[in-house]
C-alpha cells in the first residue's frame, strides 16, 4: 500500500503505533489515543541495523504477529491537513526504507467504554524481510538489545522506553514478551556494570 493510495479521498487519518512511535512519534498530529488492535501480539522479532543496531549487530525491535486470539495496546495517532502527507512521507522513511516494514489498515479500538473502532494505519515487518529475526528466548533477546546500538540510539532504550509506556499508559495489561525481555536484559546490564 503506497502512502498515495491511503491518502487518497481522506481527510485525516489514524496511524497506530506498537512500537517506538509509542514514545518518540517525531511527526505532528491533531490528537492521540491509548487503545488496541485485535489479531495481532507485539513481538521482538524483527531486526534493526540502523536506528537501533548495524550490519555487525542488529539491533531488535518490535513486530506484529498474527495471532486470532491475541490484542496488541499501542497509541493512535489522527493526522489531518497537511499532517496527512508530511507524516507518511516520514513513517514511510522512517519504518519503510530504513525497516522494511509494510503497511494495512486495521480496526484501532481507543480505550474506554462505549468507544467505537476506528480504521488505522500499520506498520508490521513480515517474516520475509531480511531483516526479520524470528523468535528466540527472552534471554537470547534480553541480551542483543542490551549490546546494540544504532544511529537512534542503544537498542535498550528502546526496549525500556516500551515497557514504561505499558506501565503508565496500560497498568492493566500484562505484556509478557516485553516484561519477559526488560528482566532478561536489564540482569546482562547488572552482570556487564558489574564486571567492569
Amino acid at each position: 500500500m503506497k502512502p498515495q493510495d491511503i491518502i487518497a479521498g481522506k481527510s485525516s487519518l489514524w496511524i497506530f503505533g506498537y512500537g517506538s512511535l509509542v514514545w518518540k512519534p517525531d511527526f505532528k498530529y491533531k490528537r492521540s489515543e491509548v487503545g488496541y488492535i485485535e489479531g495481532y501480539k507485539r513481538r521482538f522479532w524483527h531486526g534493526d541495523n540502523f536506528h537501533r543496531g548495524n550490519d555487525e549487530s542488529p539491533g531488535r525491535v518490535v513486530t506484529l504477529i498474527e495471532d486470532d486470539d491475541a490484542t496488541t495496546w499501542g497509541v493512535a495517532f489522527e493526522v489531518s491537513g497537511s499532517q496527512l502527507e508530511e507524516s507518511l512521507k516520514y513513517l514511510n522513511v522512517r519504518e519503510t526504507v530504513r525497516g522494511g516494514y509494510i503497511t494495512k489498515m486495521v480496526d484501532f479500538f481507543p480505550h474506554g467504554e462505549d468507544r467505537s473502532p476506528v480504521q488505522a494505519l500499520v506498520y508490521i515487518a513480515t517474516t520475509d524481510n531480511p531483516l526479520f529475526l524470528g523468535p528466540a528466548s527472552p534471554e537470547e533477546i534480553g541480551a542483543q538489545i542490551a549490546v546494540c546500538r544504532g544511529k537512534t540510539g542503544h537498542n535498550l532504550e528502546y526496549l525500556l522506553r516500551l515497557a514504561e509506556f505499558m506501565r503508565s499508559s496500560c497498568p492493566h495489561v500484562e505484556d509478557h514478551h516485553l516484561f519477559a525481555i526488560e528482566t532478561a536484559a536489564l540482569t546482562v546490564v547488572s552482570y556487564l556494570l558489574a564486571a567492569q
